[in-house]
């Protein structure tokens, strides 16, 4: 598979020149990764699903300072939550041993701690103003004003799926391609309504699911580690790839040192966990997750309500040097994780997806 043959309509229209986007990891990207992704002919993306209005054009300016080239802005656009005092309380009362243990106690009280995009006119303003190449959507859609505002503004959109009934509301919705995010996917699940059953497609299958059944350019992500699983993806009508846990070691990242040893840990294991913020995502298997698990747990309160208690509780724990509560998002694929700069890495990639051809 000879790169300078990966051109496809996709790649033109996001004005990029090799079929690698960096995902938008909220508390990981930073403006320097996406922007040396960006650099190299790939789609640097920056998280802002955690962030204010000012906090993302802040993001956006200090990486537009870094790079010409576009770059994606991710959204979380999930139903707001529903606050519910006495789960949230239940929730809390069994923490609290947990707590304990580390000599803290927990909230009074939960907050839910991020806010929505789904229906966000300022969040929408300052994106007009700013005009980023790119913007994507992760948890559902925003609403109908949202996408055309983008639009009119001349930006690309994107958004996750996880299944073909998904994918089907991302078309109908006026998107313009459908990022395909496989189980093997390290961080949250971007299903629509998580009190639904989820199928749990893994990244190939609904990959060729979605290329064969729906009229929009696919991106493949979850599990994608190298130039070999780009090549895949892209044999089975995939557009581009989104990597990842790849670019969590990479020295451009926000990942601290113990993120950056556990992922390198050749013993690692990753799993579903809901426990931490109330929505399932992947992540290095630790003590909230077997919190989670206990069959005697209370019911989780909703995302992003139960993050405030899962980030309460890491802090208490990482002020005394344990990490055992931590949101560590990764892919089933971690193992393959190469501690590399990010500009070197995507050049890797695509000395491997030739290779992977040849």
């Amino acid at each position: 598979m000879n790169p300078s043959n990966l051109s496809t309509p996709l790649l033109t229209r996001l004005g990029i020149s090799v079929p690698v986007i960096q995902a938008p990891m909220a508390g990981t990207s930073t403006p320097a990764l996406a922007a040396a992704v960006s650099n190299a002919g790939g789609l640097g993306s920056l998280g802002m699903g955690a962030t204010t209005v000012e906090g993302a054009r802040a993001m956006i300016r200090e990486t537009r300072a870094l790079t010409s080239k576009p770059f994606n802005v991710n959204l979380f656009v999930h139903v707001p939550a529903t606050a519910d005092a006495e789960r949230e309380a239940r929730w809390l009362a069994y923490l609290a041993p947990e707590f304990a243990r580390f000599g803290a106690e927990p909230p009074a009280a939960l907050r839910e701690i991020y806010k929505s995009s789904v229906d966000d006119d300022a969040m929408l303003a300052m994106l007009v103003e700013e005009r980023p190449a790119v913007v994507s959507f992760h948890f559902g859609l925003p609403k109908p004003h949202i996408v055309k505002g983008l639009h009119d503004a001349g930006i690309v959109l994107l958004a996750s799926a996880t299944s073909l009934d998904e994918a089907m509301q991302i078309e109908r919705a006026g998107i313009d391609a459908i990022v395909a995010q496989g189980i093997e996917a390290g961080g949250h699940r971007g299903v629509f309504d998580p009190r639904q059953p989820d199928e749990g497609l893994g990244t190939l299958a609904l990959v060729r699911v979605l290329v064969r059944h729906t009229h929009l350019p696919v991106i493949a992500a979850g599990g994608i580690m190298d130039g070999a699983g780009i090549a895949a993806v892209l044999a089975l009508g995939a557009q581009a790839a989104q990597l990842g846990t790849a670019f969590v070691a990479s020295p451009e990242s926000a990942a601290d040192a113990a993120y950056r040893a556990v992922i390198a840990n050749p013993a690692v294991r990753t799993t579903l966990i809901t426990s931490i913020s109330g929505r399932p995502a992947r992540g290095v298997d630790n003590r909230l997750a077997e919190l989670g698990r206990a069959p005697e747990r209370p019911p989780f309160p909703d995302y992003p309500i139960a993050y405030d208690a899962g980030k309460a509780l890491h802090a208490a724990a990482k002020a005394q040097g344990n990490y055992d509560y931590a949101p560590h998002w990764a892919g089933q694929a971690v193992r393959l994780s190469r501690a590399m700069p990010a500009a070197e890495l995507v050049a890797t990639l695509m000395r491997e997806v030739a290779q992977a051809g040849s």
